[in-house]
């Protein structure tokens, strides 16, 4: 036993070893995901601007994580500035915010994707300055030209068309050849105004840590009056920072390396002490597994209720998470920039994706007529697409 046990533990030492050697060699992994989030540091987290609002805002900078309608129907505030970045705004609160502005505050909603509700109520259109090229951010004052911003890391592309007469254009964003887009706009309401920027990537760290940026950001900002600012920053709150003290050990290579060798030695001791004091385990046939039965059970029910309007929106769900999570493709808009990015990345016929595009949003559509047809068809087209 004593010959074994030392054998095993020469081979998980050298196993550690040979782990801990590939830990040291291996090349760190840049994470671009587009996550907006307070406290990531990767390049598209927005720790640097976090850091940096109170500084920015001179001080007069109000954190909250309600939504703008949790937050008014608590308590009245007079005039001040409403600051959100990248966060979808439900009616309510868009509606709070309306109501707010119109009383005599400022709002600055960073943001590259905009409720219809909200562009028809201000007057605008989305328009798309290109697919993934280089954007050149400028400011239409002549005073503050010459700090411009270069988006060359996944730009989102977005702009405003279909502006109307009484709406000023602050920004434009462009991209290489193509003419100059409004990027950033100031629309009056009532007392106040309603700032609208369409590439939140401007307060990511990657590109407020290049040197220049941050004067393009200031000018931005620099619109709002100088009064409190109240920041919507729930949306910017993904992942939790935690202080557990085995976080910081396995921040830490030789700490997480002594952690390994404790736990493998642990489990050594453990699983020789078993060895030595091992009694017979009576054999216990286990239950049948029934769950391919339960399942047929439940679509033959589906089929019997000829719910064909409900299983279209439950297929379409799933077609479209199984595209976020494997295909990372951002399923917010249907429209034909996603038709092209899906059809880049299956390799499957633009006619097939539009057809089933169509099918998709017949599902969602909670009045429109279902037929099986449509059902059976819809099914072929997104298991083709998922090949």
């Amino acid at each position: 036993m004593n010959k074994t046990f030392r054998l095993y533990g020469i081979i998980f030492i050298v196993v550690l070893l040979v782990l801990a050697l590939l830990e040291l060699n291996k090349t760190p992994v840049t994470d671009w995901r587009k996550n907006f989030d307070l406290n990531e540091k990767t390049p598209f987290g927005l720790f640097v601007f976090s850091q940096e609002a109170g500084k920015l805002l001179h001080s007069k900078l109000a954190r909250t994580e309600l939504s703008p309608y949790s937050y008014y129907k608590k308590q009245k505030k007079g005039s001040h500035n409403i600051l959100i970045i990248q966060s979808q705004i439900d009616e309510e609160s868009f509606n709070k915010i309306l109501e707010t502005v119109n009383e005599g505050s400022d709002a600055l909603i960073i943001t590259d994707s905009y409720l219809k509700k909200i562009a028809d109520t201000l007057g605008f259109d989305h328009s798309f300055v290109n697919d993934g090229g280089r954007n050149s951010l400028r400011l239409t004052d002549t005073k503050l030209s010459n700090d411009s911003l270069l988006i060359d890391k996944l730009p989102s592309g977005k702009g405003f068309a279909s502006i109307g007469k009484y709406h000023e254009i602050l920004g434009t964003t462009r991209e290489g050849r193509y003419g100059a887009q409004a990027n950033f706009i100031k629309i009056p309401h009532g007392k106040g105004h309603i700032y609208l920027h369409s590439e939140p990537l401007i307060l990511t760290n990657y590109y407020l840590l290049k040197p220049g940026n941050e004067k393009y950001v200031e000018h931005v900002f620099s619109y709002l009056p100088d009064r409190e600012t109240v920041w919507f920053s729930g949306a910017n709150k993904i992942s939790m920072k935690s202080t557990s003290p085995l976080r910081f050990i396995l921040s830490k290579p030789a700490l997480r390396y002594a952690w390994w060798l404790l736990l493998g030695g642990l489990l050594l001791f453990v699983v020789f002490n078993v060895k030595r004091k091992q009694r017979i385990v009576p054999v216990i046939e286990p239950l049948n597994n029934k769950s391919l039965e339960f399942v047929k059970s439940i679509g033959n029910l589906y089929l019997q209720e000829g719910d064909f309007h409900d299983m279209m929106a439950k297929k379409a769900q799933y077609f479209l998470n199984r595209i976020r999570m494997d295909l990372l493709i951002d399923t917010r808009n249907l429209d034909d920039h996603f038709e092209k990015l899906l059809h880049l990345k299956t390799g499957k016929s633009p006619e097939n994706i539009r057809e089933a595009v169509v099918l998709i949003k017949k599902g969602q559509d909670p009045y429109a007529s279902v037929m099986k047809e449509d059902l059976i068809k819809m099914n072929r087209l997104l298991d083709e697409i998922l090949k």
